[in-house]
């Protein structure tokens, strides 16, 4: 008898809006990341849990073995970048900046981090991007 082949990996990344330019009003908020969960499945991109602020997104994914962190995420960022500049929901074009954050998370770790994420707006109300981000590098550095 072997171990089943159940080879996922949780990772919980960050990315921000070019400049951190606090254009993602929350009615925006919830068409893109509706959008960004639809193209991610057609493309086999796992999102268990999207939400974010005015100016940065927190994503969990639950990545297969033969996917590439890397090639995730420029996907995700490429094609929510043309969907919201071909909207036009926003005054001027877009951009997310160069980068993200990725976090690896253990299954025990998973409802945490779903939680956290869920409730960004209200963590953010008194902690910036960068709070959060060094309190990340602290916790797992």
């Amino acid at each position: 008898m072997g171990i089943p082949n159940k080879l996922f990996l949780f990772v919980h990344t960050i990315w921000r809006v070019n400049g951190a330019e606090p254009c993602l009003t929350k009615s925006i908020r919830k068409v893109l990341f509706a959008h960004l969960q639809k193209q991610a499945a057609e493309n086999g991109i796992n999102i268990m849990c999207v939400n974010g602020v005015e100016d940065h997104v927190h994503c969990l994914l639950r990545l297969q073995a033969a996917q590439n962190l890397a090639q995730v995420m420029k996907s995700i960022k490429t094609s929510s970048a043309e969907w919201l500049n071909g909207t036009r929901l926003l005054a001027g074009p877009f951009e997310w900046e160069e980068g993200f954050a990725a976090y690896t998370v253990s299954p025990s770790g998973v409802k945490a981090v779903v939680d956290y994420i869920e409730k960004q707006e209200d963590w953010h109300l008194a902690r910036t991007l960068e709070d959060e981000l060094k309190i990340f590098e602290d916790y797992h550095f």
